[in-house]
């Protein structure tokens, strides 16, 4: 915002009424805590010292997770952004949600410059009670031995074929027992750090507790050697997100009941009280189940929350911009208190995507688009698929206040009435056309 925003001589704010100015300016403060945190995890220091130099206080800037900027800097070893931060003030014992220092992300990253310019400026590791790290190897996710815990050598890799890859692992098509299994793999170099092996273990206790038809399977886990492996069923037809870049924009019905599977996959998830936030819903992450493309299942945990409701209106403070720009509720690209409603504005992102054949504002970098959406654009409506209720289940599901979605119960419904006027409209069709 330009200093001429406040002029009372005319500037462009300056008939604004007070109520508004107070919204602008909070949403400029929302604006520059998530550019600054940004920033800092891309290592642009000139950028960071350019919002600092506006803005002293942006030093103390802090996410869902009470990460600070020199948090994130300390993980990732950027030395440049941590003294930037350092001169401008920051806390070097700021201590997130789990109590961690950022001299204790710096120690599980193994970042030994950064360890050593955070302990020159007074820096304590953990709750300034000493080290973070533990005395013996982490344990398994659950306690004793568990009866989903898989041997390493019963998995055979000799023939395994790489279905993905991300900066912790890999995901790998391999044989368990004869069977063809998915195998998300830690990279060995990564297996004792300490924050993947806690959002692994996250991941597993969460599968442990799935069993549902439209969930991708959880078949066992290595916990207790290395490298850390998850192991899910291995579905044939790839993920949604190739099967659209092949087909292109979908009939409505194959376009419905594609949805109605993602949806009950989410329905149930989201049930009360113990609410799972997949936070990460995108067609990367929804797979079918053969090459028929006549079943789909939800899948890859590794960004989910769950919940315990007190009740059905709670919020809650989360990671901003967590899972992927592109099918981002705005609430959380703002670093806003969000629900299980992130997950129903994903879901319209890709039943929009089904219906157009390309990914929503697929003209933007997915950066852009998140952020041309929170600033309150949607995509247009161009395809034919789109039927009047169809667009407006879309419209509602990424409705810019949350409380205005409907939950993936009350979609299953609209839907299926949808459903029933499409198939009896193709059918009067078909006679027509006899």
């Amino acid at each position: 915002m330009s200093s001429g925003a406040s002029d009372s001589s005319g500037g462009p704010c300056a008939s604004m009424p007070p109520a508004d100015k107070d919204k602008q300016k909070e949403k400029a403060r929302v604006s520059r805590t998530s550019l600054i945190l940004w920033h800092a995890h891309h290592n642009d220091v000139a950028a960071v010292r350019k919002l600092l130099e506006e803005d002293r206080s942006l030093v103390h800037a802090r996410d869902y997770d009470n990460r600070t900027p020199l948090h994130v800097a300390s993980l990732h070893g950027w030395i440049d952004v941590a003294n930037c931060l350092i001169e401008y003030g920051a806390d070097v014992n700021a201590q997130d949600r789990w109590k961690n220092t950022p001299l204790a992300d710096a120690e599980g990253a193994k970042k030994h410059t950064m360890i050593e310019l955070l302990k020159s400026y007074g820096g304590l590791s953990y709750g300034q009670n000493g080290s973070h790290f533990e005395p013996k190897p982490v344990p398994p996710p659950l306690p004793n031995k568990c009866d989903w815990e898989i041997e390493p050598s019963e998995l055979d890799f000799s023939s395994s074929v790489t279905i993905g890859k991300g900066s912790f692992g890999e995901i790998l098509k391999a044989h368990w027992r004869g069977t063809p299994v998915a195998v998300k793999r830690i990279l060995p170099s990564l297996s004792g750090d300490r924050l993947v092996i806690q959002d692994f273990r996250h991941e597993v206790n969460l599968l442990v507790k799935l069993r549902h038809p439209n969930i991708v399977q959880f078949l066992g886990a290595v916990t207790e050697k290395k490298p850390l492996m998850l192991i899910t069923e291995y579905l044939r037809g790839g993920d949604l997100h190739q099967y659209l870049k092949e087909k292109g924009a979908l009939s409505p019905s194959t376009a419905i009941n594609f949805a109605l599977d993602i949806a009950r996959g989410m329905a149930y998830l989201h049930n009360e009280p113990n609410v799972i936030i997949h936070r990460d819903l995108k067609p990367r992450n929804v797979l079918l189940v053969n090459s028929s493309a006549d079943h789909l299942k939800v899948g890859d945990f590794g960004l989910s929350k769950l919940i315990k409701v007190q009740n059905s209106h709670d919020v809650y403070k989360m990671t901003g911009e967590t899972g992927s720009y592109r099918y981002m509720a705005p609430e959380v690209f703002k670093h806003r208190k969000y629900d299980k409603k992130v997950d129903v504005f994903s879901f319209a992102m890709i039943l929009y995507e089904m219906l157009e054949g390309d990914p929503p504002l697929s003209n933007y970098e997915p950066y852009e688009a998140a952020k041309y959406v929170a600033e309150g654009h949607r995509p247009l409506f161009h395809g034919k698929g789109h039927t009047p209720e169809l667009k407006e289940l879309i419209e509602q599901c990424w409705a810019a206040d949350m409380n205005q979605r409907p939950s993936f119960l009350e979609i299953l419904k609209r839907l299926e009435k949808i459903k029933e006027k499409t198939l009896q409209a193709e059918h009067h069709w078909n006679i027509f056309n006899t």
